[in-house]
């Protein structure tokens, strides 16, 4: 469990409450279950105080629920009381296995669909709530966060509007371009990198990897995702490299100007393992053309990492990857909905980071800072370090307890 004492001196903002959406639901059972466990293990001497009663229960999750008419429109509700409650609401915009009925025929929820859900749960509280939270992993329409034309801006349009129905913080991981939040600049908001549980699920189970410099290059695949590769190779002390995409901007495909190549900028891969960083995987095509020009380059073995699986042309390009020795593996996290399609290749690796999110619910409610839970330079290092010293799976587990147990 992680270390206590700051929390413990500290009155909770209110009674906790979690909100996971359906999209959410097999995340947000995690969580709670994290929550549970630690606050029924703490012994302090105010717990019986009236400022921190329902501090412990068996289980924080509030009962919410969107309900669908037969027309397809909706409505949410809160099945309990919530007045004061420090409430974190959770959804995930790009669970595409949900689905709705409309006139008799099925549908999927899109991420619009997703958006409304979690507009329907925030006025379903009717300003009860002492405060609200939303922990959006993937940030509804980051993709559009910037203006290249007369186009609309989604993201920080839907940024305002949750602030204005009432929204105090916005949480969410990995933004594409953090600088949306611009948009709300009084108002708190925050993006987590999963760092430190990309290092910890690739070490759990790869055991013969050598991190240092001689051995391991960081790849960003293109310019958007430099800084990510900046950090990451900084903090493991090893050598970065990145592509530029070359596009041809007199075309649009699927929204996008398509790439005509890929132009590398690094020192030499000769044998070396790489890990190619990035926020997600779309359709996948784009790491996999990096990887046949790493592999042009006589790269070693290649790890695909991403925060964001979406995979949205399926898994089959990847298998035929993998298959032809382009790609290692494939890493990404749980913060999205992830198929038992995805789960079932062996090549995957999946990051909880259930666990996580839990530690940053527990340290907020306490309004205690987070800052330290955001920068994970001493916790990778410290992981690295018993890697390198061929400890085991479970002496590695151990350092990691120690380390804030996140």
């Amino acid at each position: 469990m992680h270390d206590d004492k700051r929390n413990l001196d500290s009155i909770p903002e209110g009674p906790l409450g979690i909100i996971p959406l359906a999209s959410c639901a097999d995340i947000g059972e995690a969580i709670d279950r994290h929550l549970v466990r630690w606050r029924c293990a703490r012994q302090h001497e105010h717990e019986n105080d009236i400022t921190f009663r329902g501090y412990m229960r068996d289980s924080y999750v509030i009962n919410a629920a969107c309900a669908r008419f037969g027309s397809g429109e909706a409505k949410g509700r809160i099945d309990q009381s919530i007045r004061n409650y420090d409430l974190y609401i959770m959804v995930d915009v790009t669970n595409y296995s949900m689905t709705y009925k409309l006139c008799g025929q099925v549908n999927r929820m899109s991420p619009d669909d997703h958006f409304q859900d979690l507009k329907r749960v925030i006025a379903a509280t009717c300003g009860k709530a002492g405060r609200i939270t939303v922990i959006m992993p993937f940030l509804y329409e980051s993709r559009q966060h910037r203006r290249t034309a007369r186009e609309s801006l989604d993201c920080a349009m839907a940024l305002q509007e949750l602030i204005n129905m009432g929204v105090d913080n916005i949480i969410t991981f990995d933004a594409h371009d953090p600088r949306v939040q611009n948009a709300i600049p009084l108002n708190g908001f925050d993006t987590v990198t999963p760092f430190y549980q990309f290092v910890k699920g690739i070490l759990g189970t790869c055991d013969d990897l050598t991190v240092d410099k001689d051995h391991l290059m960081i790849i960003s695949p293109d310019e958007g995702a430099t800084e990510r590769a900046v950090f990451m190779a900084s903090v493991l002390g090893v050598e970065m490299g990145m592509f530029y995409k070359r596009r041809d901007y007199s075309r649009v495909v699927d929204g996008m100007n398509p790439i005509v190549a890929h132009e590398f900028l690094g020192s030499s891969l000769e044998g070396k393992d790489v890990w190619v960083l990035d926020d997600m995987i779309s359709s996948g095509g784009s790491m996999i053309d990096v990887a046949r020009e790493l592999k042009k380059r006589h790269a070693g073995r290649i790890f695909v990492i991403a925060t964001f699986g979406l995979f949205t042309s399926g898994m089959e390009k990847f298998d035929k990857a993998v298959d032809e020795g382009l790609i290692y593996k494939v890493v990404s996290t749980n913060l999205t909905y992830q198929s038992p399609e995805l789960l079932s290749r062996d090549y995957f690796i999946s990051c909880d980071m259930s666990k996580y999110i839990a530690y940053i619910i527990d340290t907020l409610n306490h309004n205690a800072s987070i800052s330290d839970l955001l920068d994970p330079y001493n916790r990778i290092r410290v992981l690295v370090q018993a890697y390198n010293e061929n400890r085991q799976l479970d002496e590695i587990n151990e350092v990691e307890n120690v380390s804030d147990g996140i």
